[in-house]
Protein backbone atom coordinates (compact mmCIF):
# COMPACT_ATOMS: atom_id res chain seq x y z
CA UNK A 1 0.00 0.00 0.00
CA UNK A 2 1.40 3.27 -0.88
CA UNK A 3 1.02 6.55 0.37
CA UNK A 4 0.16 9.71 -1.18
CA UNK A 5 2.22 12.99 0.38
CA UNK A 6 1.24 16.02 -0.32
CA UNK A 7 3.58 19.17 -1.20
CA UNK A 8 2.37 21.98 -0.27
CA UNK A 9 5.08 23.98 -1.02
CA UNK A 10 6.06 22.51 -4.37
CA UNK A 11 4.33 23.46 -7.49
CA UNK A 12 4.90 23.17 -11.23
CA UNK A 13 6.60 26.09 -13.39
CA UNK A 14 4.03 27.04 -15.99
CA UNK A 15 6.94 27.40 -18.81
CA UNK A 16 8.82 24.37 -17.90
CA UNK A 17 6.70 22.21 -15.91
CA UNK A 18 9.76 21.98 -13.32
CA UNK A 19 8.77 21.48 -9.45
CA UNK A 20 9.98 24.95 -7.63
CA UNK A 21 9.24 26.48 -4.19
CA UNK A 22 5.64 28.07 -4.58
CA UNK A 23 5.87 31.70 -4.97
CA UNK A 24 9.48 31.65 -5.84
CA UNK A 25 11.82 31.03 -8.78
CA UNK A 26 13.74 28.43 -6.61
CA UNK A 27 14.05 24.93 -8.48
CA UNK A 28 13.64 21.89 -6.25
CA UNK A 29 16.53 20.51 -8.47
CA UNK A 30 18.25 23.75 -6.88
CA UNK A 31 17.70 22.76 -3.46
CA UNK A 32 18.52 18.63 -4.27
CA UNK A 33 21.93 19.79 -6.13
CA UNK A 34 22.72 22.02 -2.61
CA UNK A 35 21.58 18.86 -0.63
CA UNK A 36 23.24 15.85 -2.78
CA UNK A 37 26.65 18.40 -2.19
CA UNK A 38 26.65 18.23 1.07
CA UNK A 39 24.62 21.23 2.35
CA UNK A 40 22.16 20.91 5.20
CA UNK A 41 18.86 22.27 5.23
CA UNK A 42 20.00 24.59 7.71
CA UNK A 43 22.80 26.12 5.47
CA UNK A 44 20.81 26.08 2.38
CA UNK A 45 18.49 28.74 4.64
CA UNK A 46 21.83 31.12 5.44
CA UNK A 47 22.17 30.80 1.62
CA UNK A 48 18.63 31.02 0.20
CA UNK A 49 17.04 33.00 2.94
CA UNK A 50 14.12 34.29 1.72
CA UNK A 51 12.52 30.76 1.58
CA UNK A 52 11.72 28.62 4.53
CA UNK A 53 13.47 25.35 6.62
CA UNK A 54 9.58 24.28 5.91
CA UNK A 55 9.81 25.19 1.98
CA UNK A 56 13.60 23.49 1.81
CA UNK A 57 12.47 20.30 3.58
CA UNK A 58 9.20 20.00 1.45
CA UNK A 59 11.38 20.53 -1.36
CA UNK A 60 13.72 17.07 -0.35
CA UNK A 61 10.82 15.32 0.49
CA UNK A 62 9.49 15.75 -3.59
CA UNK A 63 12.78 15.57 -4.35
CA UNK A 64 12.91 11.58 -2.18
CA UNK A 65 9.21 10.81 -3.92
CA UNK A 66 10.08 12.04 -7.27
CA UNK A 67 14.13 11.00 -7.96
CA UNK A 68 14.03 10.11 -11.16
CA UNK A 69 12.42 13.26 -12.68
CA UNK A 70 14.67 15.46 -10.47
CA UNK A 71 17.76 13.73 -11.05
CA UNK A 72 16.51 14.27 -14.88
CA UNK A 73 16.26 17.69 -14.94
CA UNK A 74 19.83 17.83 -12.88
CA UNK A 75 21.75 15.80 -15.43
CA UNK A 76 20.17 18.00 -17.88
CA UNK A 77 21.02 21.01 -16.48
CA UNK A 78 24.62 20.54 -15.49
CA UNK A 79 27.27 22.70 -16.82
CA UNK A 80 29.06 20.84 -19.57
CA UNK A 81 33.21 19.76 -18.31
CA UNK A 82 34.57 21.78 -20.93
CA UNK A 83 33.16 25.23 -19.30
CA UNK A 84 33.47 24.29 -15.88
CA UNK A 85 35.96 26.90 -14.20
CA UNK A 86 35.98 28.94 -17.27
CA UNK A 87 34.77 32.75 -16.96
CA UNK A 88 32.22 34.15 -18.98
CA UNK A 89 33.73 37.58 -19.39
CA UNK A 90 36.67 39.53 -18.43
Amino acid sequence: MSTIVEHPHIVKKETTNEPIIKGTNISVRAIAELWLAGVQPEEIKLHIPHISLAQIFDALSYYHDYKNDIDSYIEKNKIPESMRGTRLSG
